[in-house]
């Protein structure tokens, strides 16, 4: 499964499901003969306790995780309605406005709003609309969006891994092992800020001067007003009210013991509510159509071909492997999670790795006593962070080099791993030394 994803021949939620169904036929089926192996897998029994939506979880750790999934599906819901509003645009549209238009302020502006939406909504969103933004005025201000897209690309992956719900792996890591949005806020969040810091003085040292050099070259220029985004302002202003409900949900789900899964339908059938009721039915229509089904359906496969591995002791071989060759040592156990996710996120998709390796450091930690936040938190940083290495160690970073290639700006291996590799080397490092200095 994981070669076929890396060679990309196939569409991956094609992969998944296709090694899911031959988990529960060839290898629970067949090999195993037990159907307790596959109704436990497909985990549907979790749905319908109470613990599912509201209070201490029902849901197991095995099988399906339809939390996730939920989750997910609410989010994306949530985010077309949004972008039908306008209100990514206007967003983007107003602090250029904000900061009279200059390149360098706009630059440093761009990079903090995709490391901050990039905490509350699906990081692929944050980047299709800030670089389709940047695209635009940098036509109308006569600027090289390259060196824009490249550091928004890279923040909204370090904003991401600063939250549950801002990059996939994080999702996944979240529902799992029941952590809060203030358990990741207040451990990979706190990382996740000092690096950012050192990230916006790294791509502004790296632009800066080109950019002051349009900005000197350009004359006065008319852009466009962020009114301009707003076609229905009841649309706009009620998709913007469930997006605050759902960042005060996020939160403080720990508090109302709301379950990540019971926000997710909640914000959504609002979302829809609201478009019903601003635009009519057939926006709601629009809505349900765009919502990225093959995303939902490759989490699915994921997790029933992970459930195999884990039901036949694969990945406990894993875990028994990292422990013996760390000498069980926790400081090098930590360290080989964290280099190992990112180097491998940073050509493979990391939410596969990060869905396999959550049961790897479960059985570390039950085998060596070591905290399983603390490889948590590694494999977090890991898988988030190292995605930015490359143009393909992310969906945001396919997502943000392909809309600049349809503009006419095309970002090759070399443009993109000049600046983003070096970057990535400097973050996960900066990530070790906080995992040692605040855990080890």
């Amino acid at each position: 499964m994981f070669l076929m994803i890396i060679l990309d021949k196939f569409q991956r939620h094609h992969i998944t499901l296709v090694s899911g169904a031959l988990v529960l036929v060839l290898v629970f089926g067949v090999c195993m003969h037990s159907a307790d192996a596959i109704w436990k897998t497909l985990n549907l029994s979790c749905i319908f306790t109470p613990g599912f939506w509201y209070g201490p979880s029902g849901e197991g750790s095995f099988g399906i995780n339809w939390s996730t999934i939920f989750f997910i599906a609410g989010m994306m819901i949530m985010v077309e309605g949004l972008g039908k509003a306008g209100f990514f645009r206007w967003l983007c549209l107003s602090l250029a406005k904000l900061v009279h238009y200059r390149i360098v302020p706009l630059l440093l502006c761009f990079m903090t709003l995709s490391a901050v939406l990039s905490m509350f909504i699906d990081s692929i969103t944050v980047v299709l609309f800030l670089a389709t933004v940047t695209l635009e005025l940098a036509q109308t201000m006569h600027f090289d969006p390259v060196p824009m897209i490249l550091s928004e690309i890279f923040c909204v992956n370090l904003g991401g891994a600063a939250t549950m719900c801002g990059d996939p792996p994080n999702i996944i890591i979240g529902t799992s092992l029941d952590y809060t949005f203030f358990d990741f806020i207040s451990n990979t969040g706190a990382a996740a800020a000092i690096c950012f810091v050192l990230i916006l003085a790294y791509f502004t040292v790296c632009f800066r001067k080109k950019l002051l050099q349009a900005e000197r070259e350009n004359g006065a220029i008319t852009c466009p007003q962020p009114g301009t985004a707003i076609t229905n302002r009841a649309a706009f202003l009620a998709s913007a009210g469930v997006f605050l409900l759902a960042v005060i949900l996020l939160v403080t789900h720990a508090m109302t013991e709301l379950s990540v899964a019971c926000i997710g339908v909640l914000v959504a059938a609002l979302t829809l509510l609201v478009a019903c009721l601003t635009n009519g039915k057939q926006t709601v229509a629009e809505i349900i159509k765009a919502v990225d089904y093959k995303t939902l359906l490759f989490f699915v496969g994921l997790f029933v071909s992970v459930s195999g591995l884990e039901e036949t002791g694969v990945l406990d071989i894993i875990a028994q492997f990292i422990t013996a060759v760390s000498g069980g040592k926790p400081a090098v156990i930590v360290v080989i999670i964290l280099w190992v996710s990112a180097l491998t996120s940073a050509f493979v998709d990391n939410i596969p790795f990060a869905a396999t390796m959550i049961p790897v450091i479960r059985s570390i930690a039950a085998a060596s006593g070591i905290d399983l936040g603390v490889l948590s938190w590694a494999l977090s940083l890991g898988t988030d962070f190292g995605g930015n290495a490359t143009p393909i160690g992310a969906s945001a970073n396919v997502v943000g080099t392909s809309v600049a290639a349809k503009g006419g700006y095309p970002i090759g291996w070399g443009r993109y791993c000049r600046y983003c590799a070096g970057a990535t080397v400097l973050v996960i490092a900066v990530s070790t030394g906080y995992l040692f200095l605040r855990y080890l």
